[in-house]
């Protein structure tokens, strides 16, 4: 069963083959016994899941006409990454600013999965308030890769990757702010989608950069995350940026042809920067597309070279704004002794936060200050404006983009700490997507240097989902990457 797609999970607990209590006991245990070593997990609740599992078994047993009873996810379990408000649940971000909230309400998307009849596993480990590209920046300690436990799974949804890839979870919550789903997701070898800005509601996501940040979902297939976003995607009214559209079928197209295609090939994606192990198996990727009817045209992103130091001032400059709730009053971590109200602030801030937060706020204070606003801050926004209309310019010959996800394979822990710019660079190919408020995925497409997992990354128009999942499902009905899983781990 912990290799089964959540539609095979769903046609077992329907037949009466396993219970959604049986099924949440399996992962738990494998759970219990794996977390140690892999720490991908921050919290778990065993009565709270088989509360909730038993729910699901006699909501299925008496036949309940309501969604939840209905939904092709009913009692299947996931997990939720912990930047996730989950009523009754700790929800810490991964900081020790919030070590030990208990939320006492629900995000959105917490709502949206509890509504479908899911079950919830835990608390996934990650950066520290989504700031990182390892998952090095933890207050809960790094999460390790299942495929090489002396490397990083990426970040910031490092433990939402892990965990799937170890088969602790048959799926998981991500967020994505500036390659946070897809880079741990081509890390760690599995598929991963960030929706357009806009689709899934922010609503009881503790906010990191809220331009950018966006829900998705993670999984082994296109096909686990078409039916995950279909159940996580729809309108808030509490949430301003969240769209209002009419409900979508993300699965509709997955099994259409990919005959006629056209594949945009960013010339800025394939140049100097990637590794060559990255490169060999990500053409191989391209020639399988080729091989289902696919054609691949040169496209040009001229600007995509800057997203870095653009998201870099922008992301720090809404970070420094959104972390400032953060102080001690309210909720959360006091610095147990101090002086004045001012030197509890101070030393709250200074205690609670990890280096890489600090690091952020730091700079994003800077660039809003006065006298530095025009010259940092509107000049990355004005730049912003140009990446995206990049994007315009290429879709207008091409149906999606691809490229590789990731310029290398999962690295060393420690290996980028002491440098934070090429730490930085690890998203240099998924920043640009989240500053256009596009739509992007990573899906797995071979195995790079030391048979670590290198991902594809594929990027659509807005709202251009389904093609996207069209294309990587088609890719993965004739290979087999999505499936392996890290030796030892049965």
């Amino acid at each position: 069963m912990i290799n089964a797609s959540l539609k095979e999970l769903s046609a077992a607990l329907a037949q009466r083959k396993i219970s959604a209590v049986e099924l949440a006991t399996l992962f738990l245990n494998r759970i219990e016994r794996m977390n140690p070593t892999l720490n991908a997990f921050i919290t778990t609740d065993r009565d709270k899941t088989l509360a909730q599992a038993r729910c699901a078994d006699e909501m299925r047993k008496v036949g309940a006409d309501d969604a939840a009873a209905a939904s092709s996810l009913h009692g299947i379990p996931l997990a939720h990454k912990d930047i996730f408000c989950t009523q009754g649940w700790r929800t810490t971000c991964g900081s020790k600013m919030l070590a030990n909230f208990i939320s006492p309400y629900d995000a959105h998307v917490v709502e949206r999965f509890a509504a479908a009849g899911m079950v919830t596993l835990g608390k996934l480990n990650m950066d520290e308030f989504a700031m990182g590209s390892s998952n090095e920046t933890s207050f809960f300690g790094a999460v390790k890769n299942p495929w090489d436990v002396s490397r990083v799974p990426g970040g910031s949804s490092g433990g939402s990757a892990a965990a799937i890839a170890a088969r602790l979870a048959p799926a998981a919550t991500g967020t994505d702010t500036g390659g946070s789903i897809r880079q741990p997701a081509a890390l760690c070898g599995l598929t991963g989608l960030k929706p357009t800005y806009g689709v899934v509601s922010r609503y009881g996501m503790i906010a990191f950069a809220s331009s950018l940040d966006q829900a998705g979902p993670m999984a082994k297939s296109a096909e686990d995350c078409a039916l995950l976003l279909t159940a996580m995607a729809g309108f808030d009214t509490r949430d301003s940026t969240s769209l209002e559209r009419p409900a979508e079928d993300y699965s509709r197209d997955l099994n259409q042809p990919l005959t006629g295609l056209k594949i945009g090939l960013p010339k800025e994606f394939f140049g100097a920067g990637m590794d060559n192990d990255v490169r060999a198996v990500v053409e191989a990727a391209l020639d399988e597309y080729r091989k289902l009817g696919a054609t691949t045209v040169a496209v040009s992103l001229p600007n995509s070279e800057l997203s870095v130091p653009a998201y870099y001032v922008i992301a720090p400059a809404e970070a420094s704004s959104n972390l400032s709730r953060f102080d001690g009053v309210r909720y959360g971590y006091r610095a147990p002794d101090y002086g004045d109200l001012a030197d509890m602030y101070s030393k709250t801030r200074a205690q609670g936060f990890g280096a890489e937060v600090k690091r952020r706020i730091l700079i994003g204070t800077y660039v809003l200050s006065h006298g530095y606003y025009d010259a940092y801050y509107l000049q990355a926004q004005k730049i912003r404006r140009l990446i995206a209309a990049d994007f315009t310019e290429a879709f207008k010959q091409c149906d999606v983009i691809m490229g590789p996800t990731s310029p290398s394979v999962a690295f060393a822990f420690g290996a980028k700490n002491a440098d934070p710019v090429q730490m930085y660079l690890s998203d240099i190919y998924t920043i640009s997507t989240n500053l256009a408020g596009l739509p992007g995925m990573s899906l797995p497409c071979g195995f790079g240097n030391n048979n670590m997992p290198v991902g594809l990354q594929i990027i659509g128009r807005w709202f251009d989902e389904t093609k996207m999942l069209n294309a990587a499902h088609q890719y993965q009905q004739v290979t087999d990457w999505h499936s392996r899983m890290p030796e030892g781990l049965a």
